[in-house]
């Protein structure tokens, strides 16, 4: 399974990694290597809860444009 992520870094600068598409899947690391380590097992944890509870596994996410 391939999912889109983002990484951004906090005010405290820790790299907050994120997976739009699981909703509250949002690990920290101090280095790249390690906020994408962290999100992929994040990742695992939320499918296996999710699937457990009968929720989808993820949402919809889009795309769109905006002009600026």
């Amino acid at each position: 399974m391939r999912l889109i992520v983002t990484l951004d870094r906090d005010e405290t600068g820790m790299l907050v990694a994120e997976c739009p598409a699981i909703p509250g899947c949002v690990p920290q690391g101090h280095t790249e290597e390690e906020s994408l380590r962290n999100i992929k097992e994040a990742i695992r944890g939320c499918l296996e809860a999710r699937a457990a509870n009968g929720m989808p596994l993820s949402i919809a996410v889009r795309e769109v444009e905006v002009a600026l």
